[in-house]
Parts: structure tokens; C-alpha cells; sequence
């Protein structure tokens, strides 16, 4: 025990005893005092004893204290490792792939055509006289569009005229000249072989007529392609000249004049990959959308398929037919053709996002016993925008972590986020 708590100890005992006894004079003697004291029945306890009760107390106190820090910084310790561990797993949500349970639609970009459709060229060389009809014109089988000025074919045609009638005449005397010659044959004024040479000769000469006469004709049918008419019923798409336009015959020579398209009905042409050609069908509806006409739809039917695969694209072509009573399908355009599959129940759906490409291919992670990572691979089908078709390596009762991390391996131990299920 420190020296000053001892004196003032010493000192407030004396001063006890001072206050308890009388005041005595000078010629007391101060050994009979203190031999009174030790006699007094309010004796306090021997100096050694107390000093060792405080250093007691002081001792305990300091054990208790280091002991109780000593146990909150373990605890401290174990909840901050704890924590720590708990951060350091990835957490993550899992679900159940969807099956494909529900009919299917494919949409495939088409391009729609006329039934007919069909370029009108020149026959002869000329000049345009005048047309009729223009675009969007709508024209019946035979109408005239236009009509050609031909002033070398209508002189070719008079020529030909003239040598027919000269080949007449010339059959004529032939034929008179082989009569008479036969007559004298009968009075032997005459061979049989002269007689047979003039025969032949207005037999030849009637031949010649014959030509001329088919010339004429052949120069007769050309003129009538001055008129250029509508081969069928129908509108027309297309007028690529004018009045006084320079005309050469032939389909080479430049684009087509007019162009008429039947367009009661329309053809609409498709590429389908291969991978659906097997579930394709002729009479199978579809419908038809066009950006021209948001939110209404065509039906359209399958009429026929090529019946083979393009090495190219690896797609089949397929023709459908769609009705045009209102002419709102016009040739050339572009439509979006939506095929109703049935439903395919061996194929599952996953989320996009849960794909995870590495140098062996498409995997998808999976939860499993204790929230355990089991790596699977996996076959992929189409890809549907934000899901995607898997076509083998997982079953419906697979939990599959649907945003996995690059750094996720098999065998990892998660977190599964709040609200998600856990393997069993």
C-alpha cells in the first residue's frame, strides 16, 4: 500500500482517538496514556491484514478487467471473420427452366409478289404514237396501252403485197402455158418432156405465191403489235415511255415499256430454315404484317415448298398465297410472316444471360446439394431474344443460376439471394 494512503490512515486514527478522550494535563505520563490505549476495547485490526485485503481487491479487479477486454476483442474478432466469409460468397438467383409447353410462333421476314406479274416489251421498231394508261392504272385482258407509229413495217408490208400479186400473175401464166402444152401433148405436137418441164413450172410459180402469201401474213401479224395490249386482267405497276419515245423491238434492247401485274391474289415467298422444314405443311396458315399497316394482319396458306435446301443459307423457299381483294398487298413489299408451331415439349427455356461460353463450349450453372455449383454443358437451340432454347443437358427440376459470374467454377459454394430455392 502506497506510504501517503498509510499515513493518512495513521493520522485519522489518531485524530479518532484525540476526539475520544479527554484532554489530560502536562504531568500525565504518556507511557500509562499509551498503555491505556492498548487496552481499549475499540482496538483496530493489525496494519499487515488491511493492506493485504486492498492489494486483494486491486488484484481482482485488474484480472476481471483484462479478462473482459480480453473476451470482447475475441468476440469482435470471430463476428468480423464471420462477416468476412459471408462476403466472400458470390450470392446468386436461381430459377427452373421454362418448358415449351405453349404453341410456338416463328416470324420470318417474306417478300410479297404479284400472282402474275409480267413486263410488256416491243415487237416492232417505231416510234410511239400515244399511250393510254398509266400507273396504277387498272386494265382488262387486251386493253391497248399504247400504240406504235411503224413506217418501215408498213412499207415492208406494201412491198410484200406488190410481190404477192407479181407471184399471182406469174403463177397465172404458168398455169395457162402448162394447160396449153398439155393439149398439144394429146396431137404429139409436143414431148411428154416439155409438156412435164412447164407442168413444174406452175407448180413452182404456185409455191412462190404461196411464200409471198405467208410473208404478207408474217408483215400482217407484226402490225398488230403496234397495238401493245394488257396480256390480263390486272394494274399497271410501271411506264417506262412516251409520246415520240424511239421503239426497238426485242426485250434487250432497254427496260420494259409498261409493266401489268395481277394482283388479286399474292404470292408471298419465304426463307425457312432448315431445322423447321420438317414441321412445314401445304395448307398450314400464317398471317402477314406489314410496317405500312401497324397492328392489322393477313392471313396468307401454304401452297408449296421447293423441296429442297439452299447450300448458301441453308433454308428451304416456300410459296403463300394471300387474298388482295382490298389491294392493300402490293407487289414488292416487305412483310413479317408469323408461322403457328406446335409446341415442342422436349426443349427448355433459359434465361440468355445464363449462358456461360468457355473454350469447351456453352454451360450453364446449376445449384446443387449444400449450395454447391455443378457446372453442366449444354446443347443450344434457337435463340429467342431474352431466352434461349436448350435442347439437351439440363431437366426441368434444375435450379439454373440466371446471371452467373465469369469467375464462377464447379463446385463453388453460393449464396442463394433472398427468395430463391434451394437444393436439396
Amino acid at each position: 500500500m502506497p506510504d501517503d494512503v498509510f499515513g493518512h490512515m495513521t493520522t485519522q486514527h489518531t485524530r479518532e482517538r484525540g476526539a475520544d478522550q479527554p484532554p489530560q494535563d502536562g504531568n500525565e505520563n504518556p507511557a500509562s496514556a499509551a498503555d491505556a490505549h492498548d487496552h481499549s476495547p475499540h482496538q483496530n485490526p493489525p496494519r499487515p491484514r488491511r493492506v493485504k485485503l486492498a492489494a486483494t481487491v486491486v488484484a481482482f479487479v485488474a484480472v476481471a478487467l483484462a479478462a473482459y477486454g480480453i473476451a470482447t476483442r475475441r468476440n469482435a474478432e470471430t463476428r468480423l471473420a464471420t462477416w468476412t466469409d459471408a462476403q466472400a460468397l458470390p450470392t446468386v438467383a436461381v430459377s427452373h427452366p421454362m418448358s415449351n409447353d405453349a404453341a410456338r410462333a416463328l416470324t420470318l421476314p417474306g417478300d410479297v409478289e404479284a400472282y402474275y406479274e409480267a413486263p410488256i416489251y416491243a415487237r416492232v421498231n417505231g416510234y410511239l404514237h400515244t399511250w393510254f394508261d398509266d400507273i396504277g392504272a387498272h386494265v382488262k385482258a387486251g386493253q391497248v396501252l399504247a400504240t406504235i407509229d411503224t413506217p418501215d413495217l408498213d412499207q415492208q408490208l406494201s412491198q410484200a403485197r406488190a410481190d404477192l400479186a407479181s407471184a399471182n400473175a406469174n403463177f397465172a401464166l404458168a398455169a395457162l402455158t402448162a394447160k396449153r402444152w398439155h393439149a398439144l401433148l394429146a396431137t404429139n405436137s409436143v414431148s411428154q418432156q416439155s409438156a412435164d418441164e412447164k407442168q413444174g413450172a406452175a407448180e413452182a410459180e404456185h409455191a412462190a405465191v404461196a411464200a409471198q402469201q405467208a410473208h404478207v401474213e408474217q408483215l400482217r401479224a407484226l402490225q398488230a403489235f403496234k397495238r401493245l395490249t394488257a396480256p390480263f386482267n390486272g394494274v399497271v405497276t410501271a411506264r417506262n415511255t412516251d409520246i415520240g419515245a424511239l421503239i426497238n423491238a426485242g426485250s434487250s434492247a432497254a427496260n420494259p415499256l409498261f409493266r401489268v401485274a395481277d394482283v388479286h391474289q399474292m404470292r408471298v415467298y419465304v426463307r425457312v430454315p432448315q431445322v423447321y422444314a420438317s414441321e412445314l405443311s401445304l395448307g398450314m396458315h400464317a398471317t402477314l404484317t406489314q410496317p405500312q399497316y401497324p397492328g392489322q394482319t393477313f392471313p396468307a396458306q401454304l401452297a408449296a415448298t421447293s423441296e429442297s435446301v439452299a447450300a448458301a443459307s441453308r433454308t428451304v423457299l416456300v410459296e403463300l398465297l394471300a387474298d388482295n381483294q382490298a389491294g392493300k398487298l402490293w407487289p414488292g413489299t416487305y412483310a413479317e410472316v408469323k408461322f403457328d408451331l406446335p409446341p415442342d415439349n422436349g426443349v427448355l427455356r433459359v434465361p440468355s444471360s445464363a449462358l456461360i461460353f468457355r473454350s469447351h463450349g456453352a454451360q450453364l450453372a446449376t445449384l446443387g446439394p449444400g449450395d454447391h455449383i455443378v457446372m453442366k454443358d449444354v446443347t443450344i437451340g434457337r435463340n429467342l431474344g431474352q431466352d434461349i432454347e436448350i435442347t439437351g443437358g439440363i431437366s426441368s427440376d434444375d435450379l439454373v443460376v440466371d446471371t452467373p459470374l465469369d469467375t464462377l467454377e464447379d463446385g463453388q459454394s453460393v449464396h442463394v439471394a433472398a427468395g430463391g430455392a434451394t437444393a436439396g
